[in-house]
């Protein structure tokens, strides 16, 4: 069920509906829209008697939503969701697209700060890097852990970039929080049900792959799961899905972004180096991602992918992604976005030591 307010409700009316619904033995979900706020329901095993609730003063009307996902569904939140980063203009969702960048996996400080500052530089506003790798093959590489996060830290007081990294499990899931500004939920759980719910109780961006071969509907119910829990900073990421072609590591399903967007409020990102797991199709991909009307970018750089730990071959060179950005700048007015470009360090000494490194 969903509760809309009036546009002229206040926010005493709001948390008096609110605390309605809780007494009910339900639970009150607010959620603020441009024009009004509409409040979900969720806990009801049946229909839930409207005439109470739509007395109650402010309340415009109480509604059914259908979908079997009802937070993350555009009848309970007509507007898109924007996630904001205190302290730094970096968005995710909305009219700029967001970039994140950086190695699968970080394998020591000095390839973690050359790879981080020379994204920062080209423009990207979050870095990416793994602390913990869920891998095929129990003898791979499973990251460097804590000291991982440790270093991602430093990066971000260094360079200003935001930190996404991955949990693996609950216990994983607590060091990632404390660590990170966004917790991502790999393919590999997207149906970890356990772990979704206790990200939905954290109070802080979570980043959910698509499993790899989650349908639309369990894609977003996954998402359910977190929001269900009172976490509705939800950021969706298409990573490719597992299909017959043997051309690409994975097949990148670029039609869910559109579909996405006409169903659900949260926004959606796009990492084309899973989805083809081919350098040489990661800047041709990341440009349709951008067309087709992505909220962002996901993509791993690597300055010496040939050495890389762990998938090396889907990983671009630092100069690459540079190219990538001068790229989708070009394409994003076309769809009606924009590429913040800001320079988190010192341009002269940041292309000091990138000349350096060259």
């Amino acid at each position: 069920m969903l509760v809309v307010m009036k546009a002229q409700a206040t926010a005493e009316q709001i948390q008096a509906v609110c605390d309605h619904i809780e007494t009910l033995g339900y639970r009150a979900h607010p959620m603020p829209g441009a024009q009004r706020t509409a409040i979900g329901i969720t806990g009801n095993q049946g229909e839930v008697d409207r005439g109470n609730i739509e007395e109650l003063p402010g309340v415009a009307e109480v509604i059914r939503v259908s979908k079997p996902y009802k937070l993350a569904s555009r009848d309970v939140k007509e507007e898109d969701t924007v996630i904001r980063f205190p302290g730094t203009d970096a968005t995710i969702g909305g009219r700029n697209l967001a970039i994140v960048a950086g190695p699968c996996s970080i394998e020591s400080r000095e390839q973690a700060f050359a790879i981080a500052e020379q994204v920062a530089v080209a423009g990207a506003q979050f870095f990416r890097g793994g602390a913990y790798k869920p891998r095929t093959s129990p003898y791979a590489f499973q990251g460097l852990g804590v000291d991982a996060l440790k270093i991602m830290a430093e990066i971000r007081d260094r360079f200003g970039l935001r930190i996404i990294t991955e949990a693996i499990d609950n216990e994983t899931l607590e060091l990632v929080a404390e660590w990170a500004d966004v917790v991502q939920i790999g393919a590999r759980n997207m149906q970890n049900f356990s772990l979704l719910k206790h990200a939905g109780r954290l109070r802080m961006p979570v980043l959910l792959k698509r499993g790899l071969s989650a349908t639309l509907d369990e894609f977003l119910m996954a998402a359910e799961y977190i929001m269900s829990e009172g976490n509705y900073e939800v950021i969706l990421c298409e990573r490719g899905v597992r299909t017959f072609a043997d051309h690409t590591r994975n097949t990148l399903d670029l039609s869910i972004v559109p579909a996405v967007q006409r169903l659900s409020h949260l926004p959606i990102l796009v990492d084309p180096s899973h989805g083809t797991g081919k350098r040489d199709k990661v800047l041709p991909m990341a440009r349709a991602a951008v067309a087709v009307g992505a909220d962002g970018i996901l993509v791993e750089v690597h300055n010496q992918p040939e050495k890389a730990l762990s998938d090396g071959p889907q990983s671009i060179y630092p100069d690459q992604f540079a190219l990538m950005m001068d790229e989708i700048e070009q394409i994003a007015p076309i769809v009606h976005r924009k590429l913040p470009r800001g320079i988190h360090i010192e341009t002269a000494e940041a292309e000091s030591h990138v000349a350096k490194t060259k």
